[in-house]
């Protein structure tokens, strides 16, 4: 099974700042990579806490937690931040990061269902104990429903004929392993010498519909926002354009007065900006994408609470 290699590791610990003594926030743990980082760069009185919403991950950061008593490990989903900072007591945190990506373990696991490089149970869910798993979602979803979800959040072309065959195919038998939906994906859509595998798009978007990953993200960054104590960083690695959007979009609309009230003579303190923007849009460079081909996608904004 693969190791995550982080991404955008050293550029991530810069843009966070970190201080000594901080208290900052891992909301996607993983297995740990980014973590392990700030930890490195902390003193014996800073702290840091970290969700996940996948069990293992959980462990992983369990296990940790028993070696090195400054991080504390929770279950949770980040769009759950603030009853997680209520029951840890945190007033705020001196930096936060989101990395949105699926993890290396994750994609590498057939049994997880992410991946259709190998065979394995059609599953998909960030968190196998909680929702619906993909193969039953796609054993009962409309066909235009379907078609709907591939186009939106795969930006998938032939999304139409994707969703008729997969019909086609649940008429003589049900879809449960990522074999064969990548098998009925190809079926109607070849593959080209030297593309992407047909079916790139359509795991994607099924398997953010399943994790509900940009309602997670629409509900996350305000609590992201309001967690942030003053001067500290708000760090979000995503992965493709749908998210990056979402991302970009609400640190400019939280760095810049309210266009409809701008003109007032005094601007009132509610429409005034929360954060401002340090650096431009961080991507990795050739040689991290040269060492881990998984980051060539990755995009870092950052916003630094006023």
């Amino acid at each position: 099974m693969g190791q995550h290699v982080p991404v955008l590791r050293d550029r991530v610990l810069e843009q966070l700042g970190i201080r000594a003594d901080g208290a900052y926030l891992d909301c996607t743990f993983g297995r740990g990579g980014h973590s392990r980082a700030i930890l490195a760069q902390l003193g014996p009185r800073g702290r840091l806490w970290a969700l996940d919403r996948d069990p293992a991950a959980v462990a992983a950061g369990q296990q940790l937690a028993a070696e090195d008593a400054r991080l504390v490990m929770g279950h949770g989903r980040f769009s759950e931040l603030e009853v997680w900072r209520e029951r840890w007591g945190i007033d705020g945190f001196h930096g936060i990061l989101l990395d949105l990506g699926v993890s290396s373990p994750q994609l590498d696991d057939a049994g997880r269902g992410f991946s259709f490089t190998n065979d394995g149970p059609l599953d998909m869910r960030m968190d196998p104990t909680r929702g619906i798993s993909a193969a039953d979602w796609l054993n009962s979803v409309a066909e235009k429903d379907l078609g709907r979800v591939l186009r939106r959040l795969g930006e998938e072309q032939a999304a139409g004929r994707i969703a008729r065959a997969i019909g086609r195919y649940r008429q003589e038998t049900r879809i449960s392993t990522t074999g064969e939906l990548a098998a009925v994906i190809e079926s109607v859509v070849p593959r080209r010498p030297g593309s992407k595998h047909p079916a790139t798009r359509s795991f994607q978007a099924i398997r953010m519909h399943v994790n509900e990953e940009l309602q997670e993200l629409d509900a996350g960054l305000p609590q992201a926002l309001d967690s942030l104590a003053t001067g500290g960083r708000l760090c979000v690695i995503s992965f493709h354009s749908l998210e990056d959007r979402r991302v970009k979009r609400f640190l400019r609309d939280h760095s810049r007065i309210d266009p409809a009230l701008a003109r007032l003579p005094v601007v009132p303190e509610s429409a005034r900006p929360t954060l401002r923007l340090p650096s431009r849009a961080i991507r990795p460079s050739a040689a991290e994408i040269a060492a881990n081909p998984r980051a060539r996608s990755a995009t870092l904004r950052v916003g630094e609470r006023l």
